[in-house]
């Protein structure tokens, strides 16, 4: 299984392309990523660069502890089946500030992206 690293930084909207392998093969996807001071969470939308589709829309980012919370898996229907593979939230410190992603602490995770998660 192969997967990417979000090039994340605390800016409020990020968005960028990328290219992720998703079971073998390539799909160019443009991704936003948020930050919302309301709810006080991080956001994550996924467009298809090649069609312009907007396929994932504000997923909030939460974090994979005990257990694998592959927040793609409820989207495994779209590209005609194909889905979009898994996204995970991981803590990238031991005792983040925060159970999942807020405020000023994305740092303190990293957003993996790749082949689907069995």
């Amino acid at each position: 299984m192969q997967y990417t690293i979000l090039p994340l930084t605390q800016d409020e909207r990020q968005c960028f392309t990328l290219t992720v392998s998703l079971n073998g093969a390539s799909f160019y996807a443009r991704v936003e990523v948020r930050y919302l001071p309301a709810p006080d969470c991080w956001v994550l939308s996924i467009w298809d660069q090649s069609t312009g589709d907007l396929l994932v829309n504000m997923i909030p980012l939460i974090c994979s502890y005990e257990q694998i919370n592959d927040l793609l898996r409820p989207f495994s229907y779209l590209r005609a089946s194909q889905g979009l593979g898994s996204l995970f939230v991981l803590r990238n410190v031991d005792h983040p500030s925060t159970p999942d992603p807020a405020g000023g602490n994305l740092s303190e995770f990293q957003v993996l992206w790749g082949d689907r998660y069995e």
